[in-house]
């Protein structure tokens, strides 16, 4: 059983941590998304969070992503040495913590605003990193793009967003004509239309993203902008127009950033599975408390079955006085009673456009066995082929023999594979080696943004590089 000094040490973080967000997600005057007005609220305004979300479909009997480890082997490995499980994604993205958080790594292909915010998952870490490559690689003059706000480092409630407690939500910026965003209201008018679109494409076809959250102004542009480029309508609308199935939805309050939310089928499973064994190690038995008007230790200890010395020492506190938004870490006793579980989760498969299906199957079809796709090629035509070899042998002055050998030539130089193994144009009409799109003019003097319920810097690309500046969000 680890000591107490152990246990100390892991809450120590974790208020560390908290203390930073808190920091960091401090308002600032500078930039930020001014209110909207009534007449723009939306009822269908789509909510951050998924306590609510039912599992739909066929429910699974037992681990999809985890199968390789016996339940055995999960509680041993997670009483030993539960760093080799990788990330762990505990709850709700509204109701969450993680274990064993991955910080996104410095990058010539993004800035990371605030490092101190900027933890999650492993696998969020690796589709966002790789879905950004995909843009640079087609735009190799594409300037960085801003990664805002993930988690903090231990999870939990993160002010002002109702999600981002178990990392598998980000704020990325959007992309500008130039590495600097334009302070203005209205981004969708001056916003690389061409960029943005190459980043929510490869967010599709290279990760298994959840949804996207997006002010409608924004989306409205990019649909049209993707339809002028000779995108599938279907395929779009299946995007933008689906209703509770989009997978790009509007939110208000999001008119300068992308919120974007992953499937972490391995985190998540373990999460689950991970859920009745928290009390084997003690030092990560831990519940994130955000401090309401109301609460008092007494009451929060008797909640989770803990203690009041036992918080106060967790979180290094001399009295028992609580500030509202404070984040306590607090140290259970025993298995989490209060804490909600997830329902199983099966990843979809990816909404790829016509013709890719088989290039970018999602998580759960790498489960099943593959099926015997290269039958269907076999039987191309090899027979050409065999007419071929008797008629190269031929007498050149035999009439039919150039008929034969133009039937030929197509035949083996065409390659069945060829058009599989190109995809199709992610981004438009300036890929790589081009000079890149045509961008509206940059207004002389941009209007300086006001903060009215708008979004932190981790969120706000209007605002200067330098971890800590924020602005409400969510």
């Amino acid at each position: 059983m680890p000591s107490e000094k152990t246990l100390e040490a892991v809450t120590r973080t974790v208020v560390e941590s908290s203390d930073a967000a808190l920091a960091a997600s401090a308002p600032s005057a500078e930039g930020g998304e001014e209110a909207e007005d009534d007449e723009e609220a939306d009822a269908s305004d789509t909510d951050e969070g998924e306590a609510q979300e039912a599992p739909t479909g066929a429910v699974p009997t037992g681990p999809l992503y985890t199968a390789e480890l016996s339940d055995e082997q999960l509680t041993e490995l997670w009483k030993k040495d539960p760093k080799a499980l990788g990330s762990i994604s505990v709850g709700f993205v509204e109701s969450g913590r993680m274990v064993n958080a991955v910080r996104v790594p410095e990058d010539p292909d993004w800035i990371v605003v605030s490092p101190e915010l900027a933890w999650g998952t492993q696998e969020t870490v690796d589709y966002l990193t790789k879905a950004i490559r995909e843009v640079r690689a087609q735009y190799p003059k594409a300037p960085p793009l801003r990664v805002n706000q993930l988690s903090s480092r231990e999870g939990g409630y993160l002010r002002p967003h109702k999600s981002h407690q178990n990392g598998r939500d980000v704020d990325l910026g959007f992309y500008y004509p130039t590495v600097d965003p334009i302070r203005v209201r209205e981004r969708e008018k001056y916003i690389d239309l061409e960029l943005n679109w190459a980043l929510v494409k490869s967010l599709a076809m290279n990760s298994d993203v959840q949804m996207i959250l997006v002010d409608k102004r924004v989306m409205k542009v990019l649909y049209e902008h993707a339809l002028r480029k000779g995108e599938n309508k279907e395929w779009l609308d299946s995007l933008f127009n689906a209703g509770a199935k989009s997978l790009i939805k509007h939110a208000r309050r999001h008119r300068d950033h992308f919120h974007v939310r992953f499937f972490n089928p391995r985190a998540q499973e373990l999460g689950r599975r991970v859920a009745p064994l928290l009390a084997m190690q003690p030092d990560q038995n831990i519940v994130m408390h955000r401090v309401r008007s109301g609460d008092t230790l007494g009451a929060i200890a008797l909640r989770y079955n803990s203690g009041v010395e036992r918080i106060k020492k967790a979180n290094r506190m001399r009295g028992t006085f609580l500030r509202l938004g404070q984040v306590l870490a607090v140290p259970l006793r025993g298995p989490c009673t209060r804490c909600p579980i997830p329902p199983p989760v099966v990843v979809p498969p990816r909404r790829l456009p016509p013709g890719l299906e088989q290039q970018a199957p999602a998580v759960a079809t790498q489960q099943a066995p593959a099926a015997p796709a290269p039958a269907a090629p076999a039987p191309v035509e090899p027979q050409p082929a065999v007419v071929a070899a008797p008629a190269a042998q031929a007498p050149a002055p035999v009439v039919p023999q150039p008929a034969v050998a133009t039937q030929q030539a197509p035949v083996t130089a065409e390659s069945p594979q060829v058009p599989a193994a190109q995809p199709e144009p992610t981004g438009g009409s300036a890929p790589a080696g081009s000079d890149g799109p045509t961008e509206p003019p940059v207004p002389e003097s941009a209007p300086s943004e006001h903060s009215g319920g708008g979004s932190p810097a981790g969120t706000d690309t209007s605002a200067a590089i330098m971890p800590g500046r924020t602005t409400a969000l969510h």
